[in-house]
């Protein structure tokens, strides 16, 4: 089974290794990944506030100037523990033990804003985009797509897929196979910021568990969480929960 996960525009600073782009999945893709490197790298040397902000989605300049980096020498670590949004938080990857921490490893791929997809383990630097904005002239999620798709319907061909994603990065990728998504609700209503809460919550007991098919993970009871109801359209099965309490 393979669980892709969304990324976060916040990130842990710091770094084990150094950041080599052509370790991290799909080597396939490093031509592209060095383009909007490249690209990256000159506006950030060009300093336009203005276009940085955008970029970053940072208001004051204080906060846009501390993520002015040269991100090709800095240090990497992994994208797992690089992210900090709240699906992150409520993971809390750092305090699982070793054998949850290696599924998670093994079993997660993240969708990056800057460097397409990632294995959860792929050593990456601190770098600041916001999600939907173009870097330049090159408007990521469309780039990345165009290169994407074979790849990835190939990687994920004997696999079962549970996507934890927002849902836009469906413009990255989005599986032709049959695959299942999730859908949080509390008093009759779809919630939000929750949903990330959750989506961290789910994952974390997974991974504690190991639980290697979609049918394992249906008999897996989450505490504060009920099934409400299984929908299937096309390819897509969403599984509703109602949040307790």
């Amino acid at each position: 089974m393979k669980i892709l996960l969304a990324p976060s525009e916040t990130k842990r600073s710091g770094g084990e290794t150094p950041f080599d782009v052509s370790s991290l999945l799909f080597g396939e893709l490093l031509p592209y990944r060095n383009k909007l490197l490249h690209q990256y790298t000159n506006l950030l040397q060009r300093g336009d506030l203005a276009q940085l902000s955008r970029m970053f989605g940072l208001k004051k300049e204080s906060d846009i100037r501390a993520h002015i980096k040269d991100i090709i020498h800095e240090p990497a670590m992994k994208a797992i523990e690089r992210y900090t949004g709240v699906a992150f938080d409520y993971l809390d990857y750092m305090q699982l033990d070793n054998t949850a921490q290696s599924y998670i490893d093994t079993h997660v791929i993240l969708f990056s804003n800057l460097f397409g997809v990632l294995r959860a383990n792929d050593h990456i630097p601190e770098y600041r985009l916001k999600q939907g904005e173009a870097v330049g002239e090159i408007k990521v999620e469309k780039f990345y797509n165009e290169q994407l798709s074979t790849l990835m319907e190939s990687y994920l061909a004997e696999e079962d897929i549970l996507d934890l994603r927002a849902g836009f990065y469906d413009k990255f990728y989005k599986p032709s196979k049959p695959y299942t998504t999730l859908k949080f609700v509390k008093e009759g209503k779809v919630v939000s910021h929750w949903a990330k809460a959750y989506r961290g919550i789910v994952l974390r007991e997974i991974a504690k568990v190991g639980i290697e098919t979609l049918d394992a993970f249906m008999k897996l009871p989450i505490e504060g969480l009920t099934v409400l109801e299984i929908q299937t359209k096309k390819n897509k099965t969403e599984i509703i929960y109602e949040i307790e309490g």
